[in-house]
């Protein structure tokens, strides 16, 4: 198996990453393919789609072993789980799985066809293994369970205060998908240090950032 694009997004790291696909629409991505799938009818059809699967490589988190369980950050790093209970990227074979939405799909140009997608959770060239178009009356099960994540659901959206010199750097869409990313907290959930200053790269640019009573303050 070897990968058939890999995805521009803003992040140049891990850090700051949402934890999960979807949570942050404003996230523009775009699927750039390698050479030999660059052709435009392996595309017919998927303009009816309004999302998709992709498949990719946890590029970042490959290891000559593997462990039995890992501690999810959903629990606070603390607690031992299954890593098949868990979508930890230290697995047997590090494969990603996450649902985006499909922006646009632009066919002729320079780099073949591109497909560009919203809510992406990968950091700039992860490699695409394949996507493949979500289906609502298969995909999507609404009273499925959800394990011990049930008991740890996605905290209130932090309040986001933005320095102008930092507003100065993005532009407006820019700017709003940053806001978006930090309101979800992206600190591990174990840490919760008012005087700790955390560093984040965003669209090539180096951010900085507090936590003090649920309000996060970015800076230069």
């Amino acid at each position: 198996m070897k990968p058939i694009a890999y995805i521009r997004t803003d992040f140049g790291s891990k850090f700051g990453i949402p934890r999960q696909s979807g949570l942050v629409s404003e996230l523009l991505g775009c699927i750039v393919f390698e050479p030999e799938y660059r052709i435009a009818d392996a595309f017919r059809g998927l303009e009816g789609f309004s999302h998709l699967w992709l498949l990719w490589d946890f590029s970042e988190a490959h290891r000559a072993e593997w462990s039995p369980t890992v501690r999810p950050p959903r629990l606070g790093g603390n607690t031992r789980m299954g890593v098949f209970a868990t979508r930890s990227p230290f697995r047997p074979n590090p494969i990603g799985l996450s649902c985006v939405e499909i922006d646009r799909i632009e066919l002729d140009t320079e780099e073949g066809p591109l497909v560009w997608v919203r809510g992406a959770d990968l950091m700039n060239g992860t490699p695409i293994f394949d996507i493949k178009p979500y289906l609502p009356f298969t995909d999507s099960h609404p009273d499925a369970k959800c394990g011990f994540a049930e008991f740890t659901q996605q905290a209130e959206p932090l309040e986001v205060e933005v320095d102008t010199a930092v507003e100065a750097l993005f532009a407006d869409d820019k700017l709003v998908a940053l806001e978006k990313v930090l309101a979800q907290d992206p600190r591990p959930r174990y840490q919760n240090d008012e005087n700790r200053v955390y560093g984040l790269e965003f669209c090539g640019k180096n951010i900085h950032f507090q936590v003090e009573n649920k309000k996060i303050k970015v800076f230069l």
